[in-house]
């Protein structure tokens, strides 16, 4: 019975939509509830603005537009500052390209 139970619970989790934020790349399973939020890496300031649904599919691999380098997931990515970002280096983070 334990095994059917984790199996039925990995195929719902496979079934159901991701939804994931541009800022810090939290996973959410659905848009209303992301943007129902604060984030605490809103570019204004921790919590000083609701999540940011990221527009592109999941991939196996995210590249930031300003810099090219590569991570496996968007919460890697933006939580890590940029070299190349407009703002100077360092003092922005990476962005996903879409």
């Amino acid at each position: 019975m334990r095994m059917f139970s984790i199996i039925l619970t990995i195929l719902i989790t496979s079934i159901m939509a991701n939804y994931y934020c541009e800022y810090c790349g939290q996973r959410f399973n659905s848009v209303q509830s992301m943007t129902g939020m604060p984030c605490h890496r809103h570019p204004n300031g921790p919590n000083k603005g609701k999540h940011k649904p990221y527009e592109g599919g999941e991939k196996s691999r995210y590249t930031c537009k300003y810099c090219g380098q590569q991570f496996s997931t968007i919460q890697q990515m933006a939580g890590m500052p940029c070299r190349r970002h407009p703002d100077g280096p360092n003092k922005g983070k990476h962005a996903p390209m879409l």
